[in-house]
Formats: C-alpha cells, sequence, structure tokens
C-alpha cells in the first residue's frame, strides 16, 4: 500500500500548505463560489501540481472545507435541566453553527447529491448525539421514549437541509427558519412524550 504523500518528508510543511488550500476553500464558499482544485489553489497562492498532491478532485476539497468540529454536545455547562429548555438551547445552538457554516454544508450537500457520490459524503451521527445529549433528561422522566429514534426524527427535520429549504424556497429569514426547527423539535419532543 502506498504511504499518502502527506505522511513522508516535511509533514510540518505539508499540513501548513493543506491547512491553506482548506482555508482558501472556506473563503471563497463564503463569497458564494464552489472552488475546483485549481481556484482554490490560486487563492491561496499555491501552485496548482502542488495542489493536486492533497486533493485530486473537488470532491476531496470540499469534504475538507467542511467544519471540523467534534464537541460531546452543542450545550454550556450552565444548560438546563428541564428537557424543553435544553431542546431549546440546542436548537438556537444548533442552528447558529448550520448558519456559520453554511457555505460549507451546503456545498457538501452539493457534493452528496452528486450521481457518482455513493454514500452521503456529509459525515453522519455527529448531530444526533448533540440532540441525544439536549434529551438526556427523558432517559429517567419519560425511560419509555426511544430517545434515539427520537433523535434522528428531529435532526431529520432541523437540519442543514431543512434550513436550506426554508430559506430558498418558503422564504423565511434565517430568524424564522431557525424559530420554526426549534418549534418543528419541540412538536416531535411533545409527540414522543405525550404519543
Amino acid at each position: 500500500m502506498a504511504t499518502p504523500y502527506e505522511a513522508t518528508g516535511r509533514t510540518r510543511q505539508k499540513s501548513r500548505t493543506r491547512q491553506a488550500l482548506v482555508e482558501a476553500t472556506r473563503e471563497l464558499l463564503a463569497e458564494g463560489i464552489t472552488p475546483q482544485v485549481d481556484e482554490a489553489a490560486e487563492r491561496a497562492a499555491i501552485s496548482r501540481t502542488t495542489a493536486y498532491r492533497y486533493f485530486p478532485n473537488q470532491r476531496s476539497l470540499l469534504m475538507a472545507a467542511h467544519p471540523q468540529i467534534s464537541p460531546d454536545t452543542l450545550l454550556g455547562d450552565e444548560a438546563p435541566g428541564d428537557v424543553h429548555q435544553r431542546l431549546d438551547a440546542f436548537m438556537a445552538a444548533f442552528s447558529r453553527y448550520n448558519f456559520e457554516w453554511e457555505p460549507q454544508l451546503r456545498a457538501s450537500l452539493r457534493v452528496s447529491l452528486e450521481p457518482q457520490a455513493g454514500r452521503t459524503a456529509l459525515r453522519q451521527g455527529r448531530a444526533i448525539g448533540w440532540i441525544e445529549d439536549a434529551l438526556r433528561p427523558l432517559r429517567d422522566s419519560h425511560p419509555g421514549v426511544d430517545v434515539r429514534r427520537l433523535a434522528v426524527a428531529i435532526r431529520s427535520a432541523t437540519g442543514i437541509e431543512a434550513l436550506i429549504w426554508l430559506v430558498d424556497i418558503a422564504g423565511q429569514s434565517r430568524d424564522e427558519a431557525a424559530e420554526t426547527v426549534r418549534g418543528t423539535a419541540q412538536a416531535l419532543l411533545a409527540q414522543a412524550i405525550g404519543g
């Protein structure tokens, strides 16, 4: 098996070069441009040949530009104990996260919808774990509720895909869209508790 280019030789320099390409890609995405490798290389002042050593195609470049945060929770230390309030606090943080990283998330979504994409390019499961954390009080107050299933349902109706639809198709402002997904999450919670 061949050794990856970035794992040989001057690894610190290669890491800086890779990061420069990723940052250039994020800048271009924020400007509304879905860059090819050549465009990211030009923005980063890196030769095309070098850029292609790191990213052989647009898909690999866009996936590298996807947000790379992985906290266990989006709730702070002062998160409320009440499940409804926790879910509201989570949804506010989740909407902020989605809108902060919107250009990168939109690009990842576009790439994942390409016919040759195969399995989705979007990362799996992080948001579901965050939602499960927000719903943690249910494990004691409503042990019959399948928290994982509820978290999947909430994620399916409140993620970047829903926000894009609400803004682009329904014509809502970002604040209105955030409020809509918050209400959807609360409705799903109420149904799970009452149903």
